[in-house]
C-alpha cells in the first residue's frame, strides 16, 4: 500500500499568524505522539523574498503509511477541538491529499 502524504496550506487573518502557529505547532506534537500511523507532520513557515517570515501562510505537510492511518487522524477525537480553535483563526484552507 502507498503511504499517503497530505499538504496544508492555511492563510490565517491578520495578526492571529502567532495563535494560529502556536496551536497548529502543538497539534503536529500531539499527532506524532498519539497516531502510530504518523510518520511525519511539518510545520513549515513560508519566507518573503527578502527572508522574512510571510505571515500570511502557513504550512503542514504531512505523511501516513497508509489510507487508515489518515482514517484514523481524521477520527482522531481531538480533530473537531482543534478545527473549532482554529476556524476563527483562519480566512481559507487549501488540503491536498496525494500518494506516495
Amino acid at each position: 500500500m502507498p503511504k499517503i502524504a497530505i499538504h496544508v496550506e492555511f492563510r490565517p487573518h491578520p495578526g492571529s499568524h502567532a495563535a494560529f502557529d502556536a496551536l497548529i505547532r502543538e497539534h503536529a506534537r500531539l499527532t506524532q505522539a498519539e497516531e502510530p500511523g504518523c510518520e511525519r507532520f511539518e510545520v513549515l513557515q513560508p519566507l518573503n523574498a527578502d527572508g522574512s517570515k510571510d505571515e500570511g501562510r502557513i504550512m503542514l505537510v504531512e505523511v501516513y503509511t497508509d489510507r487508515a492511518a489518515v482514517k484514523a487522524h481524521t477520527q482522531n477525537p481531538r480533530m473537531p477541538l482543534v478545527r473549532e480553535a482554529y476556524t476563527p483563526l483562519i480566512a481559507e484552507r487549501i488540503l491536498t491529499m496525494c500518494e506516495m
